[in-house]
């Protein structure tokens, strides 16, 4: 069985969990209950033991995605060459409409003419691993397992299943204005009735619940519609219970298809948390940074004397041990698949400096609590008793550990945030010893993390590899962006980072304990803009970034890195912290964006 390209997906959720939707009309992602909960279709992993649930024409037929505006309802058209036409509307309610579980619901509806969908029901439990008993009901479909997991499909009345070796199919006739719905469950043996499900009521308010979110947003620069949409993925990505903010929804998706980077995503990361929330933040939003400082005070009572950890569970839970999935073979035969992170027990010194800018933003909008600065003042005090140490670094390399200059920056940003915030709040703590070890990391950083023959800063002390992790240093006023180091620091990424495209770069090319090679790193891409923009080179800059945001897939997402050869998409999908940066990158242009002609608009992204 084929694969589809990573970015032919579309992605629906309800902040518990969430579904990856193929252009063909096949879910063929989705974990229940819980973002990191077993998969039950997994295809995308494994296209013959993963599992999916599918709707599609049964006459060939071209098809299209695309979704309601301001919402995260995802709308697939299919055309077949015979004539007629279907669309699929899926989503997973939200708010009110949930009800408390999680729920797949698909309308299907005849556009026109005459047509006929097979619905395949194929659920896989626990990764793929168990093949589940399937038997029919008077409403639909159930699936079970000798360890009580449980799926169903209900459908309308008089839809005939046929059932053989743990697949369920159905073919559907449809005439013009026919409407016919699907509901997928996961946690109740029972097939209702489908109108026991309220399925259009639950459509109508999951859009306004969207719709309401997404009309807050702030932004009113040139590239509404990109902005607009990579907001609605990012609150997504929020676990509603406890504030958290997932990396992305899958695991195991190839950085390159014949290397072995293929990571669990599915977690926490306070740094990519940080930038999601610095980016909801520019765009007005601030329940988001509060949910998520009220989960840094619950995992921080938990932190040990060492350090916190650099991700959690969206649970808070700390072990996330990791495995290899052996019994299936990994998209497009790209193994191993993994489940757990084993860099949770790295030591990144740089988290410690995105949770103070974090803490620094938070507090613009919130009365600094008692808990909360006791949190942020013990990281801050952490820090300046460990900085001079090798950490691993923000990339996660599985090797040892280093100086890394960007780590360096952070750990300025830590003591500089935490000193601000106690004196201009009048809260306990030791400023005047974070300002000492502020000053003594920024002149350490300007002294061993300079290469001044290159005229540029380096990965790590001693080590004349590039990073582009250093393209930070403006951005968080490590230095101002005028320095000329600054400038000659971005030219030497350009060159030495570049790829065949000039608007991707790779994030590093340095050996790291892992084999194989990766694609450009959109987030960086994005940050090298922000750069050119900081330093003047403003009509660069802008053309850049409409040259990104063309590389979105057809409906606007990004992964985590992209082929600069064939433009593919590659790792998990879709990224948290691809469309943190460029709803950050879409910021920084509009503040800087040139003002000698009043009134005049930016080119739109797609000039």
């Amino acid at each position: 069985m084929s694969y589809l390209p990573i970015g032919d997906y579309g992605v629906i959720g309800d902040l518990h969990t969430a579904a990856l939707v193929g252009r063909t009309g096949s879910i063929d992602w989705c974990c229940a209950p819980r973002f990191d909960s077993p998969s039950v279709f997994g295809a995308i992993l494994d296209a013959r033991r993963g599992g999916r649930c599918a709707v599609t024409p049964t006459a060939p037929a071209v098809s299209e995605q695309r979704y309601l505006p301001e919402t995260n309802v995802l709308v697939s058209t299919f055309m077949p060459h015979a004539g007629g036409a279907v669309q699929v509307t899926d989503f997973m309610p939200v708010g009110p409409a949930r009800d408390g579980r999680a729920e797949i619901h698909r309308r299907i509806r005849c556009l026109r003419g005459a047509a006929e969908v097979e619905v395949v029901f194929e659920p896989r439990f626990d990764y793929g691993l168990k093949v589940p008993a399937l038997t029919c009901r008077r409403h639909g479909v159930l699936a079970t397992d000798a360890d009580d997991d449980v799926a169903t499909i209900a459908t309308a009345p008089g839809v005939s299943w046929s059932v053989e070796e743990g697949r369920a199919t159905a073919r559907i006739p449809l005439q013009a204005d026919q409407t016919v719905w699907l509901v997928l469950r996961f946690d109740d043996d029972e097939v209702h009735p489908v109108e026991h499900y309220r399925s259009q009521e639950k459509l109508d308010a999951t859009i306004q619940w969207w719709d309401g979110w997404c009309s807050r947003i702030t932004y009113q620069g040139p590239y509404r519609q990109e902005v607009e949409r990579s907001a609605l993925l990012l609150k997504l990505c929020c676990y509603e219970p406890s504030g958290a903010i997932l990396a992305a929804p899958t695991t195991s998706l190839p950085e390159w298809l014949t290397a072995s980077r293929n990571w669990d995503y599915r977690f926490t990361w306070l740094r990519d948390s940080a930038f999601v929330l610095y980016a909801l933040d520019a765009l007005g939003y601030d329940a988001e940074a509060d949910g998520f400082m009220r989960f840094l005070k619950r995992v921080g009572r938990r932190a040990d004397a060492r350090y916190f950890q650099i991700m959690y569970a969206v649970d808070g839970r700390r072990e996330l041990p990791e495995r290899i999935l052996e019994h299936l073979e990994g998209y497009q035969g790209a193994s191993p698949v993994r489940v757990g992170n084993s860099a949770a027990g790295q030591f990144q010194l740089d988290v410690y400096g995105d949770m103070l800018e974090t803490g620094n933003v938070w507090r613009q909008r919130h009365q600094m609590t008692e808990g909360t600065w006791k949190v942020l003042r013990d990281l801050v005090d952490w820090t300046a008793g460990h900085w001079r140490g090798p950490d691993s670094g923000i990339w996660e390399p599985r090797s040892a550990q280093k100086q890394y200059v960007h780590s360096k920056v952070m750990a300025w940003v830590a003591l500089d945030r935490g000193a601000r915030i106690a004196t201009e709040l009048n809260l306990p703590g030791d400023p005047e010893r974070w300002r000492r070890e502020a000053d003594a990391v920024h002149a350490e950083v300007l002294e061993r993390g300079w290469d001044p023959a290159r005229q540029t800063f380096v990965q790590a002390y001693g080590d004349p590899q590039l990073d582009a992790a250093l393209l930070v240093i403006p951005k968080v006023r490590f230095l101002p962006r005028s320095d000329p180091r600054v400038r000659s620091t971005l030219g030497a990424i350009r060159k030495e980072l570049a790829t065949v495209c000039e608007d991707l770069i790779y994030r590093y090319r340095t050996p790291d304990g892992v084999s194989g090679d990766e694609g450009a790193f959109v987030v960086c891409s994005f940050w090298m803009v922000q750069n050119l923009a900081m330093v003047g080179e403003y009509a660069e800059a802008e053309r850049l970034f409409r040259n990104l945001l063309r590389r979105g897939n057809h409906l606007g997402l990004f992964a985590e890195e992209i082929d600069p050869a064939t433009g593919a998409h590659l790792g998990n999908f879709p990224q948290a912290l691809s469309h943190a940066a460029l709803i950050n990158t879409a910021h920084i242009l509009e503040l800087l964006r040139p003002r000698e002609a009043p009134g005049a608009a930016a080119p739109a992204a797609s000039a």
